[in-house]
């Protein structure tokens, strides 16, 4: 009876268009991009939203608004998520202002490509510092606000929820962008680490593996008709994706309706790792 109350609550919110009603939520790196679309799509769900950038403050200011307009509330603030102290105090501000935190989206990231051989040791270590570093320094602070809180029924089924932005780079070998897949196989463990330790607590961990989406990240590879139709060999779904295709499966996982789910990556990617140059028999 009791598994079936949960269900029924669950699936029938009192407002089905606002899954993430008063909830609060960080989004690094969203002032572009997939997480600019991860914060929209959280603040039209009925959450609050905190901004995070490094830089373009009237990008972020503009993601603000937006969220605004739609009826909650929404800060920016400037903080490298690689910095320990910038952390910190990013977090202090959102208690300051929000009082905790119910979901994060670690989405801050960046690619410093080269050929292995003339790589060098300032391009790994940026890659890892922000991709992977940054998204242990975000994780850890929010899920010590997650354990001092707990669980507030009334607002979630889970403690907290943590979404890692990852890549079919976790699983894709990418030759001449070394620093940027082991960050992403990083993401990966580290996500289904943290979610098996923190479970028992109520604490739930994921991670969005996005394929080919039209971002500035890899505006290269989609900006002309002849760059896209090359892309598209590997996508067998035979479209580029949008920011929004992952926005959706990120409101998703921050909801209750994905209370069982936890420790999977849930990629987002057309097709991309199904080896499209095996559709034919290889």
């Amino acid at each position: 009876m009791s598994v079936r109350r949960k269900l029924i609550d669950v699936n029938n919110s009192p407002d089905p268009q606002k899954p993430l009603k008063n909830q609060k939520a960080l989004v690094t790196g969203a002032n572009s991009g997939i997480g600019e679309a991860c914060a929209l799509a959280f603040g039209a769900a009925g959450a609050d939203v905190v901004i995070n950038y490094v830089s373009r403050p009237e990008e972020a200011e503009r993601v603000v608004k937006s969220i605004r307009q739609n009826g909650t509330r929404a800060i920016a603030f400037q903080a490298d998520v690689s910095q320990e102290d910038q952390v910190q105090a990013m977090f202090a501000e959102m208690q300051k202002e929000f009082g905790t935190i119910d979901i994060l989206v670690n989405n801050a990231g960046l690619q410093r490509d080269s050929r292995f051989q003339d790589m060098t040791l300032e391009q790994w270590n940026t890659v890892i510092a922000i991709n992977l570093t940054g998204q242990f320094l975000c994780a850890r602070a929010a899920v010590r606000e997650f354990l001092r809180r707990g669980v507030v029924p009334e607002v979630s089924t889970a403690a907290g929820k943590i979404i890692c932005m990852s890549s079919v780079h976790e699983v894709i070998p990418w030759s001449g962008h070394v620093n940027y897949a082991a960050s992403k196989g990083g993401v990966m463990q580290l996500m289904k680490s943290m979610a098996q330790e923190l479970a028992p607590k109520k604490i739930r961990v994921n991670g969005i593996a996005p394929g080919a989406i039209k971002t500035p990240i890899n505006r290269a590879a989609w900006a002309t008709p002849a760059d896209e139709a090359k892309l598209l060999e590997l996508i067998p779904e035979g479209r580029v994706g949008v920011p929004d295709d992952i926005a959706r499966a990120a409101v998703w996982l921050a909801s209750d309706a994905s209370d069982y789910v936890t420790g999977t990556t849930l990629f987002v990617d057309g097709g991309m790792t199904l080896y499209p140059g095996f559709a034919t028999g290889g």
